[in-house]
């Protein structure tokens, strides 16, 4: 049970704790040994405004991770006994280094007063810490102290007392984001750790989490004795990620999370914090040269914009050849599987719904593991990150946090993400309001499921400008989530602004392998999910719009042409071929319109008329609600059930020969699928980290009504 007069002082070796501890006490402690433990023990008594309070001197420790027993006991005495805050003693001369144990004692969820001890020598040596603006970076109280003169140590325990009883000895636990692989792996072990209440009435559980990760052996081994097979899942999960790391980037997660921990740390320290010190903070490492340039105030943005151009230009460029296989491969299989199967429902199905369906997402595979490819390089070099540090100003003014990038990124803002993910990715934010703001606005990106859409009438409508105008509606999504974010919080979710803490990890050079295996892992997630959640729908939507048929008096008009057709002399063989074909189609269309899926779509056609959409298009866009890439498979299926022309075998032919389609209507069909409702898994994990039903509803119904307002508002201009 924590106790608001017991206060712990924790701090490096050489870092003056010792010092602090013994101007503290004097002569009020006694030394012994932790029971069973060769470690040291020291307590003492320190007097206060009147008020007793009990010191308790950790062993000095670089960090928490149980390499040591120095380590082992300074955690079980931070987690056990639970002091009821902490003083942290740093030597401000080297603060970085330092700042490490205070980032893990942070993650531990405890109370911390940051001591900046030996200010005096740290000013010799020409460091001028800003303390006031480490407070506002780190939301902790922060007293320069000079230990050996007795200065500001009253004042250090003062605000450690007071801390204390306004925090019960317990703080929200610091959470930092280690990089989209280790973050996966938390995000799947904590609701583990959880489930069991594994060592939680002691320890976090994303730090728990953490420890296996890191290999801990002491907390592995406490956690097997109090559930073997929970400690096993946990392993296994543990060893999967050290596996894939050591595969895809030559490290282990030890390595990772501390390159994040101090990434962490630089960002702070970079951020105004150090004052007059450029000759110490100038690292002459290759990440830090380059970064002079890529995060540069002017050049960085300028850099970030052709990347992201590039990006597009290589992927349509390069990826239009095997593009143009893969589409010629699934003509010739639904020729070829069409005429093994002769007429009947069973050919409509696996030719119009499957084959059709499944295919339209599947051809654009190639494009799809292209930007992958690219996306990898740049994740695995650490670039990502410095689009987050470009990027903070900018969030700043529209009322996000600036790690608030993270989840749009991951979200889609470089294109070819996922919205699921980049909502729980705002995690990391601690402020509840621009959380909820974040994740309300990530759907907004141009996510991997929306990217095959653009691609198709970008392709047909846009041919010779391909790469800039998809280059341009990633920066439509942007756009369009900061103003709705700055709208959210000036009217539903004010609040103030919080600082911004960006970690970055050094540069590496991508490895073949890691590049190779991040590719194929999110490629093959995409076929998947093709092969799985599309086909699914992609049968049903076909039945939608096969059934219940044609009525009995519109199939009676239809076996009436043929019987004035086939009456009709003096007509050569070529041109019945010709008319009967018209009439077939014309069948088909009107067997389409009169089915269940037909008859929807143009119940609401009178709604969706303004912004361009016919039912065709509405029926596709219901079912992109469950997921964008049905988009694709339900236009697939309905030209295939109901083509415009026979001899036109792609979706891409078929689109380009219906005179429906115009550029104003294509521009208003991409403005609609990039910002209306997300997809059913999306709305879900908003509902579930969120924990409010309302803003699921509210995700659904506004980013609805948005949607169509602007693609009625493309769609009237560009016509």
């Amino acid at each position: 049970m924590y106790a608001t007069n017991v206060i712990a002082i924790a701090g490096n070796p050489n870092s003056g704790k010792t010092t602090a501890f013994n101007r503290y006490t004097g002569a009020r402690q006694h030394v012994g040994n932790y029971p069973g433990i060769t470690v040291e023990k020291k307590e003492g008594f320190a007097h206060l405004d009147g008020i007793e309070v009990t010191l308790v001197d950790l062993p000095g420790t670089y960090s928490l991770t149980a390499y040591s027993m120095e380590e082992v006991v300074a955690r079980r005495v931070l987690a056990e006994e639970r002091p009821g805050a902490v003083i942290d003693v740093i030597n401000t001369g080297v603060l970085e280094r330092n700042l490490y144990l205070s980032v893990q004692m942070l993650e531990l969820g405890m109370p911390l007063v940051l001591a900046l001890n030996m200010m005096d020598e740290a000013k010799a040596a020409g460091v001028n810490v800003n303390y006031k603006r480490l407070e506002e970076l780190t939301g902790l109280k922060c007293v320069p102290t000079v230990a050996r003169k007795g200065d500001g140590l009253d004042d250090a325990l003062r605000a450690a007392v007071e801390l204390a009883k306004s925090t019960a000895g317990r703080i929200e636990p610091l959470v930092i984001s280690y990089g989209s692989d280790i973050d996966q792996a938390l995000n799947e072990m904590v609701p583990i750790v959880n489930s069991v209440n594994l060592l939680t009435d002691r320890y976090p559980a994303r730090w728990i989490a953490m420890k296996f990760l890191e290999h801990d052996k002491e907390i592995i081994g406490r956690a097997e004795r109090h559930d073997s097979a929970t400690s096993k899942k946990l392993s296994d999960i543990a060893d999967r990620v050290t596996a894939h790391l050591k595969a895809t980037l030559n490290i282990n997660p030890e390595a990772m999370i501390a390159d994040y921990r101090y990434g962490w740390i630089s960002s702070i320290l970079k951020n105004g914090v150090l004052e007059g010190a450029d000759d110490i903070l100038e690292r002459t490492a290759f990440s830090d040269k380059l970064d002079k340039v890529l995060t540069h105030r002017v050049l960085g943005p300028i850099i970030l914009l052709c990347v992201l151009y590039g990006m597009y230009f290589l992927t349509i460029e390069v990826g239009d050849y095997p593009l143009g296989w893969v589409g010629s491969f699934f003509e010739w299989l639904s020729d070829t599987v069409g005429s093994a199967l002769g007429d009947g429902a069973l050919n409509s199905l696996i030719t119009d719904g499957i084959i059709a369906g499944v295919g339209g997402v599947l051809g654009f595979v190639p494009l799809i593991m292209i930007m992958f490819l690219l996306i990898a390089i740049l994740e695995d070099s650490g670039y990502m990150a410095r689009v987050a540090y470009i990027m903070d100003r900018v969030f700043r003014l529209f009322g996000l946090h600036g790690a608030s990038i993270m989840p749009f990124i991951i979200g889609g803002g470089i294109a070819g993400g996922c919205a699921v993910p980049g909502v729980m990715a705002s995690r990391t934010l601690r402020s509840p309001k621009e959380r909820l703001a974040t994740i309300l606005t990530v759907p907004f990106m141009t996510c991997g499921a929306k990217i095959p859409v653009f691609l198709l009438f970008v392709g047909i409508f846009f041919e010779s400008n391909k790469p800039l105008i998809m280059f341009m509606i990633t920066l439509g999504g942007w756009a369009a989530a900061l103003i709705v974010a700055r709208a959210l919080r000036s009217t539903l979710i004010r609040g103030e602004p919080t600082p911004f803490v960006m970690e970055l990890p050094p540069y590496r050079w991508p490895t073949f392998s890691g590049v190779v295996i991040h590719t194929w892992e999110r490629t093959w997630q995409y076929i998947k999910k093709a092969g799985t959640v599309i086909l699914g729908i992609s049968i049903l939507i076909w039945a939608a719009m096969t059934y219940p048929g044609l009525p009995d008096d519109l199939h009676h008009q239809f076996e009436e042409q043929r019987e004035a057709l086939a009456a009709q002399s003096g007509l050569s063989e070529e041109e019945m071929e010709e008319q009967s074909a018209v009439i077939d189609n014309d069948e088909e269309a009107a067997s389409l319109e009169n089915s269940f899926a037909g008859k929807l779509g143009r119940s609401i056609e009178w709604i969706t008329a303004p912004a361009g959409f016919d039912w065709r298009t509405n029926i596709a866009l219901i079912g992109g609600i469950a997921a964008k890439e049905v988009v694709i498979s339900t236009l697939g299926t309905a030209y295939s059930l109901g083509s415009v022309d026979e001899e036109s075998t792609t979706l891409s032919d078929q689109i380009k020969k219906d005179p429906h389609w115009t550029m104003a209507n294509a521009v208003s069909l991409m403005v609609f699928t990039l910002l209306y409702s997300p997809c059913f898994v999306t709305l879900m994990v908003i509902k579930q980290e969120t924990a409010r039903w309302r803003w699921l509803f509210f995700s659904l119904f506004f980013d609805l009504a948005l949607a169509y307002f602007m693609s009625v508002l493309a769609f009237q201009m560009l016509s």
